[in-house]
């Protein structure tokens, strides 16, 4: 048996094979769990569909969250297919990309609004909805990254967004926990989405993270989609309201020799 046998997960935001929300997908489905998937817009229709076919899911249906009315649409198809759920992925943030290029203090009024909108705000009224589907509990997991605690070259905005999605989770659990809902974060390490792309100097990044984590490795949607089906789990009844890391350990690093360019010293031999 699978760890997700007879429960059903609706996940938001797979754009490609490539996508941290396809990797918790894939992991799901692997497990036994039923699918129903969201899309943004219908430029990523033609990329979503064969994905979907191949788990054998015919529930995949565009979403735009800053609308409340495709909201309530889309949840209550899902209530009408599938009468409950027991896994929400919220995988889902967007900033405007010049507000991710110059420093922070140039953030317009605009972009910090649309930042919090769908990076932050969406988790809250997918709550909203969801909760009442959560009939036997459940479990929501929405996706995190470093930049929410430490600031990040290029981050800006989408580094506060994060933060304020970090404590939104702390309050949802407090408030979902009486359901049976856990609500938690996964904070992922540097993978090369499409998302990532538009973030200046990602490869160095990338470079960076693989020399200074300890586990001397970057990490792959893969090891998130085991994480997040662990905390979609049973195997996780008891875990609400964190963060949880995926990054190779790079979170618990102060200053590396990776951060200096340097080499460890040797020492000389004394023969």
């Amino acid at each position: 048996m699978g760890l997700m046998d007879g429960k059903t997960a609706l996940v938001f935001g797979v754009a490609n094979q490539r996508s941290i929300a396809w990797g918790i997908t894939e992991a799901l489905h692997r497990e036994g769990a039923k699918i129903g998937l969201s899309y943004a817009g219908e430029v990523l229709k033609k990329r979503v569909l064969p994905l979907a076919e191949s788990i054998g899911s015919d529930f995949v249906e565009p979403c735009d969250v800053t609308k409340d009315e495709e909201l309530d649409s889309l949840f209550a198809k899902a209530r009408e297919r599938f009468g409950k759920i027991d896994a929400l992925i919220h995988a889902v943030a967007f900033a405007n990309q010049e507000d991710l290029k110059d420093q922070f203090v140039t953030t317009s009024r605009a972009g910090f609004h649309l930042a919090m909108d769908i990076s932050v705000y969406s988790l809250v009224a997918m709550a909203q909805r969801a909760k009442a589907l959560m009939t036997t509990g459940g479990s929501i997991i929405t996706m995190t990254y470093y930049g929410s605690e430490k600031v990040m070259p290029h981050y800006n905005v989408m580094g506060v967004a994060k933060a304020a999605l970090e404590a939104s989770v702390r309050y949802l659990a407090s408030d979902l926990g009486e359901l049976g809902i856990r609500v938690n974060a996964i904070s992922a390490g540097a993978i090369k989405t499409l998302a990532a792309a538009g973030i200046a100097g990602f490869r160095d990044m990338l470079r960076f993270s693989e020399q200074a984590a300890p586990l001397k490795r970057n990490v792959s949607i893969e090891d998130v989609g085991n994480t997040a089906l662990w905390l979609c789990s049973d195997l996780a009844s008891a875990i609400t309201g964190e963060t949880i890391y995926v990054d190779a350990g790079i979170n618990i690093m102060g200053i590396s020799l990776a951060m200096l360019g340097k080499e460890p010293a040797r020492e000389e031999s004394a023969g």
